[in-house]
């Protein structure tokens, strides 16, 4: 949990008084047809949110069962939206660290996808999800294979 926190302070910091501390008024998510966890319950549903993610990583027996725990959680973490800000970037940067630490290249939400994303966020679309990251995946797999390639022709030359 505290990894949740670090980041969460990272990206804030300086901009909001309340860094890395789990909120501690009710919040919301505008547009949003949900409401998100109390602030009595954030420590706990988040505890189990890193929980549960740790098991079904360490079960999971193909790729696409751990992408999927991913996404799932990643799902999770923005209906329980545990700061009073920096939610959605905190979340987004979370599952990109956990999706690193499993050999996924980061999914990168661009301007053009964002509307995408924030839908499948809303409906809980798991299975949209992962469909949608699969593709940017691949991208992002092609684009750093370009880069790598890139930096072994001019270690080449060098």
């Amino acid at each position: 949990m505290s990894i949740i926190k670090e980041i969460h302070a990272d990206l804030t910091d300086r901009l909001q008084y309340d860094k890395c501390q789990f909120k501690k008024n009710e919040n919301m998510i505008i547009g949003a047809e949900f409401q998100t966890a109390t602030p009595g319950e954030t420590p706990f549903l988040i505890q189990q949110l890193v929980d549960n993610l740790e098991y079904r990583l360490e079960n999971a027996t193909t790729e696409e069962e751990k992408l999927e725990s991913v996404l799932d959680t990643h799902i999770q973490f923005e209906r329980i939206h545990p700061f009073s800000d920096g939610n959605g970037r905190t979340g987004r940067m979370l599952m990109n660290y956990s999706l690193l630490q499993e050999g996924f290249p980061p999914l990168i939400i661009e301007k053009e996808t964002k509307a995408t994303y924030v839908e499948l966020l809303a409906k809980q679309d798991v299975s949209g999800f992962l469909s949608f990251a699969k593709g940017i995946l691949a991208k992002e797999q092609r684009r750093m294979q370009y880069f790598q390639n890139m930096d072994q022709e001019k270690i080449k030359y060098d």
